[in-house]
């Protein structure tokens, strides 16, 4: 019912920067809260950064100084910035929101695939 599409990893030098892409589709009425999580290997997914409609948003003290978060609600997008990337930052990056769809009267958290991300020292 919902597809969350996420672009723009890659292989990244360590001080570098990324930008992170991801759109939503399908039957939506209306999204909540979207963002970005990680997971890195052997380690469990954590919050990078999330951004509700109201442009509250919710930064991970890991990346906090160091990321801008974004969204383009008519795009149905969030999008993701860090900068002065370190080896530690490398992960696979997944794109989450809390989408209402179309006939339904509750919310319900969809994932993209994610995108890796890995920075060289």
């Amino acid at each position: 019912q919902v597809q969350l599409v996420e672009s723009g990893g890659g292989l990244v030098q360590a001080g570098g920067s990324l930008r992170l892409s991801c759109a939503a589709s399908g039957l939506i009425f209306r999204i909540n809260v979207m963002g970005w999580y990680r997971q890195a290997p052997g380690k469990q997914r954590e919050l990078v950064a999330t951004r509700g409609t109201d442009g509250s948003a919710n930064i991970a003290d890991s990346v906090r100084g160091r990321l801008t978060i974004s969204r383009d609600n008519a795009k149905k997008s969030v999008y993701l910035r860090i900068d002065s990337l370190k080896p530690e930052d490398t992960a696979v990056y997944y794109c989450a929101a809390d989408v209402q769809t179309i006939g339904s009267s509750s919310y319900q958290n969809y994932w993209g695939q994610g995108t890796q991300v890995t920075v060289s020292s």
